[in-house]
């Protein structure tokens, strides 16, 4: 009984992970296998990003601000749902691995980087953390194959070094991730797109997850 009840109570889980890694595969057949709202990315237009590109080191800090608030919106709006939610990506990584690759790679100075990084974590003071985050790891190689199957344009241009960068950085924030519980599945080996046993799997490590069993 007790268990029962506590599965179908508003659970809010996010899945984290690298770009090509299955983040968005995952949170859309997890959900549909559980019966939960599936939240994306909003890909609104960033009116900062053509001149970002074509000047980062001038135009990161407004850039990454302007994502800050769109992501504190969705994460609000996520909260007000009803049932329980599955998240694709969470507000934390686009500062925490985005937001100091451009930090560390000299992108942003170090004032705006304070006071971008401050913001952020005054913010995630208020904000409710998930229940449960399912960080997604995989190698470079298994990411590159990833994106290149998938076949986007705009992907196209994403290097082994990039990639790289922010596995190194996923790695460094999840040690100190104090939020919640975290469930770390190493996806190299795993095609849920493929079989029902890999995300079967998930979804009871999940559940063992809420239950506290991390």
């Amino acid at each position: 009984g007790r268990i029962k009840s506590n599965m179908t109570k508003k659970h809010f889980v996010a899945i984290a992970g690298n770009i090509g890694v299955g983040k968005s595969t995952l949170t859309a057949l997890a959900a549909r296998k559980l019966g939960w709202e599936p939240v994306f990315e909003v890909a609104e237009d960033n009116p900062y990003l053509a001149n970002f590109y074509a000047d980062m080191s001038r135009w990161s800090f407004h850039s990454q601000t302007f994502f800050l608030s769109q992501q504190l919106q969705r994460h609000y709006e996520m909260l007000q749902r009803n049932g329980p939610v599955l998240q694709d990506r969470t507000i934390y990584e686009g500062v925490e691995i985005f937001g100091k690759n451009l930090y560390r790679q000299g992108l942003m100075g170090a004032h705006d980087w304070q006071t971008y990084y401050g913001l952020y974590t005054n913010l995630t003071l208020l904000l409710q953390p998930p229940d449960l985050l399912v960080y997604l790891k995989a190698a470079v190689p298994t990411l590159l194959g990833r994106i290149a199957q998938r076949g986007r344009d705009y992907e196209s241009a994403i290097s082994a070094d990039y990639l790289g960068a922010l596995n190194e950085l996923y790695d460094e924030w999840i040690v100190d991730f104090k939020l919640c519980p975290v469930l770390c599945v190493e996806t190299d080996q795993m095609d849920y797109t493929r079989s029902d046993e890999p995300l079967d799997q998930i979804i009871h490590m999940i559940k063992n997850g809420l239950r506290g069993d991390v």
